[in-house]
């Protein structure tokens, strides 16, 4: 099977370049995949390709982040290559941030199907799902009526791919009974990287609190700054900040005024992007993960790498990462999102009692062990024949019928 993915990928910052780097990473050790064509964003860097079998892959940068020409470049490399399959791993603002560019690049999967091939998009949020104004794209009532229904008009026309993946069981529901469709399947986020036993004991040192995301919009670090904060006052324990990555598209220089607002407070580490290859120290060397967030836009890649690396977690008791709770199995303290002191009190719970952190890493690690991205590109793969056969039938009943 000749597949092409449609992605950003490393050295690329663009959004979801890690995921389809781990995509690509656990694809090209299918036995059923002989060649994997990668059409991606232009980076001046060599892509990263840093895995076994990676001579089955096909760099063609094709497409740049906020180009009116992508859907043309994206068209004219699929034509060339006469994939059997297409996977696009999308998400609302996957091609850009200007509204032309982004809309245009959604448009590909239903495109690319209309001049006969097979399509598959990977849905890693859906509109109906988010809070425009939290996740920072307005607060204006008639821009988030205009935004509704662009998003709407678009998600029909992704909806017209051969099939539409999910990583919550609730976008399903949402999505068949909205747009009363029949080709949405759920396919879990899964964890990155292939597990192995981590360590559950601390490393010495002092403990380290640490978020890890893009900031500004609905993630917001304050209240995590604030309730360690109040922690050191009532405890005299050595306890670390680390803010792991950087603002939020919507709001550049976020990071920068936290800095700035708390630049007398000491034991505040801002680590900036962190590459590929040192995501691991990042989570190894953390006390607990914890989500300063409000609201949430899709199932949280943050929360499947810290089970992975055997993390005890903080998080707010809402939308998303509740689900991922009752649906995958992880575990955590949570807290008001609106609340320091709800916070530090959950991140207190923690630190007090070292069996119950190892009980919520122990059981985040079983939680990311049972959805490792070997066994989530072996789904993705299986669907794969399935839009095979499907369409094979398809043909032959329309021959039939003429």
């Amino acid at each position: 099977m000749k597949i092409a993915v449609v992605t950003a990928f490393p050295p690329s910052k663009v959004t979801l370049n890690e995921y389809g780097y781990h995509l690509v990473k656990n694809f090209v050790q299918k036995d059923e995949i002989s060649e994997l064509v990668l059409l991606c964003d232009k980076t001046t860097a060599p892509k990263q390709l840093d895995f076994e079998n990676k001579e089955k892959v096909k760099v063609n940068e094709c497409w740049t982040f906020n180009s009116y020409k992508t859907i043309f470049s994206v068209i004219r490399q699929v034509i060339k290559e006469k994939p059997d399959t297409i996977l696009f791993n999308l998400q609302f603002v996957k091609f850009g941030d200007k509204k032309i560019p982004a809309a245009l690049g959604l448009l590909l999967p239903m495109m690319l199907r209309f001049l006969g091939f097979k399509t598959m998009v990977l849905m890693h949020n859906i509109l109906e799902q988010v809070d425009l104004q939290k996740a920072g794209f307005t607060s204006n009532k008639v821009a988030q009526i205009v935004y509704n229904f662009i998003g709407t008009t678009l998600t029909r026309c992704i909806l017209k791919a051969n099939k539409v993946a999910v990583t919550i069981n609730k976008y399903v529901a949402v999505l068949n009974a909205k747009y009363k469709s029949d080709n949405v399947v759920l396919i879990p986020h899964g964890t990155f990287e292939s597990i192995k036993q981590p360590n559950f004991n601390l490393p010495s040192g002092p403990k380290k609190i640490m978020a890890f995301g893009k900031f500004g919009t609905y993630k917001k670090v304050e209240i995590l700054i604030e309730a360690v904060q109040e922690i050191r006052k009532q405890n005299n324990e050595a306890i670390e900040i680390v803010i792991a990555g950087t603002d939020s598209p919507n709001t550049p220089g976020y990071l920068q005024s936290v800095q700035e607002k708390y630049a007398s407070v000491e034991g505040i580490t801002f680590t900036g992007y962190v590459e590929e290859n040192d995501v691991e120290r990042i989570f190894t060397e953390s006390t607990i993960v914890v989500f300063p967030y409000t609201s949430t836009t899709g199932s949280s890649g943050v929360l499947h790498q810290a089970g992975s690396y055997g993390k005890a977690v903080v998080m707010p008791d809402l939308g998303d990462l509740a689900l991922l709770v009752d649906e995958e199995g992880y575990k955590g303290e949570f807290f008001n999102p609106t609340s320091a002191s709800s916070l530090a009190k959950a991140i207190a719970t923690i630190l007090d009692d070292d069996g119950y952190r190892r009980r919520l890493a122990i059981a985040n690690y079983k939680a990311a062990s049972a959805l490792s991205m070997d066994k989530i590109t072996a789904m993705y793969v299986k669907e794969f024949h399935q839009i095979k056969a499907q369409v094979a039938i398809e043909k032959e009943n329309m021959v039939e019928y003429i």
